[in-house]
């Protein structure tokens, strides 16, 4: 669609639509209630200006809406609506070998019970094993750092969809 057609859409619809672009109501409620924009750019900057003042609690709600990195299988229950998005985001782990597939898993579910919520990257371009690589990293964050990083990570993705949302 085009910056025109977003602007002309109903709130409600415009709602659903960045809603799938990140799953945190407040954000989307917040970018809706700005419309009108200009161009993509004035809707990049004003959905970055309102995610840097979003909650650790926004952050969380918003990775909810996410498949673990791997797991193609919830793509096709939960994550209907960004099937698509998600799995070419997630491209990388096609061509993973089974060994870094388990890894992944794994590292996971180590990092899911240290911080309490799935490990969130923007795997946009990336391989499996830099996946792996960049898990096993942040699981030497504490939880501040890592939440931090998890939120960064998720306006990446934010913008990514943003792109793919507005021709």
């Amino acid at each position: 669609m085009t910056i025109a057609e977003l602007n002309n859409l109903s709130n409600e619809n415009t709602f659903k639509e960045l809603f799938n672009c990140c799953g945190s109501i407040t954000w989307a409620d917040k970018l809706t209630k700005s419309k009108p924009f200009k161009n993509k750019l004035q809707l990049l900057e004003v959905s970055d200006t309102i995610w840097e003042g979003c909650s650790k609690h926004d952050g969380l709600e918003a990775f909810t809406h996410h498949p673990k990195i791997g797991d193609l299988k919830s793509l096709e229950k939960k994550f209907a609506s960004t099937k698509d998005w998600a799995g070419k985001e997630q491209a990388g782990v096609d061509s993973a070998t089974h060994k870094t597939l388990t890894e992944l898993a794994e590292g996971n579910k180590v990092y899911e019970n240290k911080f309490g919520f799935i490990f969130i990257v923007c795997a946009t371009g990336k391989t499996a094993n830099e996946m792996l690589a960049m898990l096993n990293e942040r699981l030497q964050n504490n939880s501040e750092t890592e939440i931090k990083i998890a939120m960064n990570e998720q306006n990446k993705i934010t913008h990514i969809r943003l792109e793919k949302l507005i021709e």
